[in-house]
């Protein structure tokens, strides 16, 4: 087992999950069976998976909220999670807290975001301290996320992200370095992915984000094309240490080891049956914090993608982004009550007959 703890930083959001019966056309009317307010963002959503799999886990979070009833409303939720909030910078700001609506359609667990990007947008370099978290608390990976949603971090000066110049810090504080993308299209999309990898030890993203960096579409792809763009990414943007796609059928990661030797793992995601499923909002998410745990807990690299399948089915039980994930028990059981999908590399991604 690994000493220290795990830093999630970046986006912090409310969000307004709503549960609604179908995407209704422009003009027309759609029913609202449930709303619910949570955390939402890759680090709010990773870090509650990750306490609810492991109570006794060290984490702290990091970003920039206003000082609002958003903002208090989140730094409380993590607190009574025995969450350390110290480096959640508070502002005064007219800028609200970030917030979004999910709307999320009852029958497909599809989901849709409405996105106020507030507080994030301002979120700098100037906000992070590593003294703090490497020197007195002793964390050793730090995930930030998302890239290309975090305006002054996506910031491109002196041909390097503002972002890189903190993955850069992180990794000189001896952190291991764990980024995702969202999946928004832009026209710098590349160039921020480019000038921010070279500081990533971890790159964990899907099928669209993997597009949008590569400036092409996968969600028709082969899985063998989608191990292809991932092993390029792993060259040419030069990921330190592994890239992992992950979609509905299942994940598949490129590793690159201290020899430089690279490998391919695949992983199927689990036969789920009818009803199992109630939402989707922060499956990927989950999906990045089993991988984490795994790579807090040093496990080989198919344990850890065995892990992120199973605590993104887990998430999927509830239509929040966390309030499904159980404890890292509960989770992996889920390998002995259903089965592992067999990825076939001729097989394309969108193929929902498997």
């Amino acid at each position: 087992m690994s000493e220290g703890g795990v830093i999630c930083a970046g986006t912090l959001i409310t969000d307004y999950v709503v549960l609604v019966d179908h995407w209704p056309l422009e003009n027309c009317l759609s029913n609202i069976s449930c709303q619910t307010k949570t955390g939402g963002g890759g680090p709010d959503n990773i870090i509650r998976d990750l306490r609810f799999m492991d109570a006794n886990l060290p984490l702290s979070i990091a970003g920039l909220v206003r000082n609002d009833d958003n903002g208090q409303w989140l730094i409380n939720q993590c607190k009574d999670a025995n969450i350390d909030v110290n480096q959640v910078q508070i502002t005064n700001d007219e800028t609200p807290t970030s917030y979004s609506y999910v709307i999320t359609v009852e029958s497909t667990g599809r989901r849709t975001f409405f996105n106020q990007r507030g507080t994030n947008a301002l979120l700098s370099d100037r906000h992070f301290s590593f003294d703090y978290l490497v020197k007195e608390k002793h964390y050793s990976i730090f995930y930030l996320g998302y890239i290309t949603l975090l305006d002054r971090l996506d910031q491109i000066l002196d041909n390097e992200t503002v972002a890189g110049r903190v993955l850069k810090k992180a990794k000189d504080s001896g952190l291991e370095t764990v980024v995702d993308f969202v999946s928004v299209d832009r026209p710098n999309y590349s160039q921020i992915a480019e000038l921010t990898l070279p500081y990533v030890d971890h790159l964990i993203i899907n099928e669209i984000e993997l597009g949008y960096i590569l400036k092409s579409r996968f969600q028709q792809a082969t899985i063998r094309e989608i191990v292809q763009a991932a092993r390029f990414v792993l060259e040419t943007f030069r990921v330190q240490r592994t890239v992992t796609i992950h979609f509905d059928h299942g994940a598949i990661c490129i590793s690159r080891d201290d020899s430089n030797r690279i490998e391919e793992f695949y992983q199927g995601s689990l036969v789920l049956p009818n009803g199992f499923i109630k939402g989707a909002v922060g499956a990927g998410d989950a999906f990045a914090a089993g991988v984490i745990y795994g790579i807090y807990q040093k496990w080989s690299i198919q344990e850890r993608l065995r892990c992120g399948v199973c605590v993104a089915a887990m998430c999927l039980t509830d239509v929040t982004p966390s309030c499904g994930v159980k404890t890292i028990e509960q989770c992996l059981n889920l390998k002995d009550k259903y089965s592992f999908r067999i990825l076939d590399e001729t097989s394309c991604l969108n193929d929902h007959t498997n």
